[in-house]
Parts: structure tokens; sequence; C-alpha cells
């Protein structure tokens, strides 16, 4: 006992000091100030040349965000400049587009400019009260309705507070009170859609993603029957905080071994990661995503530990491995636009037993949040379809979660196991591609 305490010791000061060598230029990481300033051009760009096309699909000419500082809109935090980490005491912004004159006006009711991107339209001193100056600047613009941050089954476009609302509605006129509308799909379409200036930082973090795995499941840091599927996971919890990163969720590590049945889906999903001694012969298999410049990655790969007498992975897992991949080519086949996300759902998971393969899916939006909105595609415990966020249909330029397993039979271990896939995906025009590759074969660790 004494001996295997002194030796994870030894691993884990050898982790630290070869994670504080870690070099953010490796896997092209910017600077603080130069993320800041990516940050800001990319919220210009869909100022500028993304919500005008988004209000007009909408049909809300005027948008009207309501935050106070440390309870932002999760809309609303998506729009705060590099420099603002929060709203400031009560945030008002307005959105007005006029169509007929190809305008966009972005107006800030609040005591500071919104960044570069949106100035003050309030004069303290003139109006003390923030509700009437924001009353009169509707009534000036005289929209024909008033989006607002309500949704009784997308939580990312239900930002506005009880507390907001009702001080709104008692400070607006009724004539223009009753212009209030949900601001749904237009909350949904600007957290969903991608521009071609976040595709390409996106395509470099889903890079960075695979590259710290790919650190990971190496020689580098794992030793057979001393390294444990805890140290993986704060290793890559180190590794990130040292290249300057956040991860939005814990990662997990787990392992499936010849000797071990497979556990059920709840025991996979609801449960803890039981920490295990990596061994040779196991296939290990981890949950990983990273947060960057208001994007996230989520990625799930596998990788297996060679036997002494072993140089390649063996074929029996190989051939398992391909019909993960094979999952993942029925469903994105099957991903058209305007298909709701139950319909793309049944038609895959039915296309799968055809074939012979037990599959399971639950793919998600990815982007702006981790479990963004936008199409459901299923859950893991939702296999018949998801209710509401299911039946929302699949949008152009949106990205995804390619998040599924299917179940294989290993007539060599005399069990089954699961092959668990995700990796990120972008929906353009009726196209779909991967935005940064995807596993194709599982990793191989050859350890002495």
């Amino acid at each position: 006992m004494k001996y295997k305490f002194v030796a994870l010791l030894i691993f884990c000061i050898l982790f630290s000091c070869d994670i504080r060598k870690a070099d953010s230029t490796k896997y092209s990481i910017l600077k603080e100030q130069d993320r800041a300033s990516l940050k800001d051009e990319l919220l210009e760009d869909r100022f500028t040349n993304l919500l005008p096309e988004l209000m007009d699909k909408a049909n809300i000419d005027m948008w009207l965000l309501i935050s106070r500082e440390y309870n932002e809109d999760p809309i609303l935090k998506t729009m705060l400049p590099a420099t603002w980490l929060n709203a400031r005491r009560r945030t008002i912004i307005i959105f007005y587009r006029n169509k007929e004159k190809n305008t966009l006006e972005r107006l800030a009711v609040a005591r500071y400019d919104f960044g570069k991107s949106i100035k003050s339209a309030w004069d303290k001193e003139k109006e003390p009260n923030q509700w009437k100056a924001l009353a009169e600047i509707i009534k000036k613009r005289n929209p024909k309705s008033i989006g607002i941050n309500m949704s009784k089954h997308f939580a990312l476009a239900d930002g506005l507070v009880k507390t907001d609302y009702d001080e709104l509605v008692e400070n607006l006129p009724i004539e223009l009170s009753d212009k209030l509308i949900s601001a749904e799909k237009l909350g949904i379409a600007w957290i969903e859609t991608r521009t071609e200036k976040e595709l390409a930082l996106f395509r470099d973090l889903v890079k960075i993603t695979h590259d710290i795995i790919d650190e990971t499941f190496s020689e580098k840091t794992i030793i057979s029957g001393e390294t444990t599927t805890e140290d993986l996971v704060w290793y890559l919890r180190q590794k990130v905080t040292d290249l300057g990163l956040e991860t939005w969720f814990h990662p997990t590590i787990d392992v499936q071994r010849n000797n071990e049945a497979l556990k059920s889906h709840i025991e996979s999903f609801s449960k803890g990661k039981d920490e295990k001694i990596i061994q040779k012969g196991d296939l290990l298999h981890c949950d990983f995503g990273i947060t960057y410049i208001g994007l996230n990655t989520d990625c799930q790969q596998h990788a297996y530990i060679l036997k002494d007498d072993e140089t390649e992975v063996p074929q029996f897992l190989k051939d398992a491995f391909k019909k993960g991949n094979r999952v993942q080519d029925i469903l994105t086949s099957t991903m058209k636009s305007g298909l709701t996300g139950n319909e793309i759902l049944a038609q895959s998971l039915s296309q799968g037993k055809e074939e012979g393969l037990l599959p399971s899916i639950y793919t998600h939006p990815l982007g702006k949040y981790g479990h963004s909105t936008g199409t459901t595609i299923g859950m893991w415990d939702s296999q018949n379809g998801v209710p509401f966020n299911g039946d929302y249909p699949l949008q152009k330029n949106t990205a995804y979660a390619i998040e599924l397993n299917t179940t294989v039979f290993i007539k060599e271990w005399n069990k089954d196991i699961r092959i668990m896939l995700e990796e990120a995906g972008f929906f353009g025009d009726d196209t779909f591609e991967y935005v940064n590759e995807r596993q194709t074969a599982i990793k191989s660790i050859k350890i002495n």
C-alpha cells in the first residue's frame, strides 16, 4: 500500500512538471489580447452580417434584451464584448431593424457603451429613470413587434427574468406592451448559427481538443498497472488550465475489458465513473470538451492498451469500431434541412437496425454552449423522440456534437462492448462535414 502511494505521488509530480512545460504555441492558442481582438471581430461580424438576416427570418423588427450583473440572459452573455466579463448594473440592449431602409440600429439603454459595437443611448442626466428612457426610445421607432427572450421549452432562449419582465410591462404604455412577443426563434437562431469566421476558429478548436486527447492517450501519460482513469481525468483538467483554456464539463475516462460485464445505459450515463487502474488489454474511452473564444467542443474517442504480444489493435475491436463509424454515417446522411430532430432520429435508428446494428443516438447542438440550443436528435434515455426540442427543424449553418453509440458482441471476450463516439459536425447548405475530421481507428498505446 505504501509503495502504491509513493508511486502515485511520483507519477503526479512527473505529470505536474511536464504540464508546466505546456507550450500554447504548439496548440495554436492565442494570447489573451489577441483572443479579445478576435472575439470582438467575430461579434461585430455577427451583428453586421448575420443578425439582420435572422431578424427578417423571424419577422421581428425590434429585439429587446435585459440583464443584470451576474444574472445574465444566456443570449446577452454571448454578446458581451471581450473586456466585459459580465453585464453592468442593469444592461438593456435594443436591436431595431428597418427592413425598408436596410438598417440595423444597435442601442444600449445603459450608462456605458456596450463595447465598440453598441453605443449608449441613455443620458441619465436628462432622464434619470432607465425604464422611461427605454420606453421613449421604443416609442420613437414604433416597431411592429418587440421580441423578448421568453421560451417554455428552450432554456437558452428564456433569459428574461420575471423581475425585469414585470418592470418592463409596468413602465411601457399599453400600446407598446401589447407588441411584446416571444423571440424564441430569433434567440435560437442567434445561438445556433455559425458564421464562416467562426467556423474557421472552430476547426482550430477541435484540432486542439484532438491533440490534447492524443497526448492523454499515449505512452507519455500512462503506466500500465499504476495509472488510473482518475489520473487521466485530472491530467486533462490540468492540461486545459495550463494552456489557458477552460472546460465546460468535467471529463470522464472509462474502461471496457474482457472480464467485466458491460454497464447498462443508466449506469454509464447517470452515475459516476468507477476509478480503475489501467491495464494492458484495456479499451479506453474519454469524453472531453473545451471552451475557447466563445465556442465549445465535445469529443469522445477510444484507445487500446496493447498487450505484450500485440503490435496492433485486435481485429475484432477494429471491426467493432467500424460499426460505430457506420452509425455516424447513417445519421449524418439522414440530416436534411427542414427535417425535425425526431424525424432524423427515427430514420437513422430504423436504418441502423435494418443493417443489424444496435444503435443509440443522442446528438445535440454545439457551439456557443456545449449543450446548446436548436435541433435535438435523441437523448440517451429518449430514443423514441424528444418532445418539443426534438420537434425543432434542422437549420443550415449550424453545428452539432454527433454523439451516439452502438453495442457490439465480441465473441473473443464473450460479452458486449459499447463503441461510444462524439465529434463536432457542421451542417451547411444541405451538406454535412466534420469540423476537423473524426476518429476512424482506435488509438493504440504500446507500454513497456
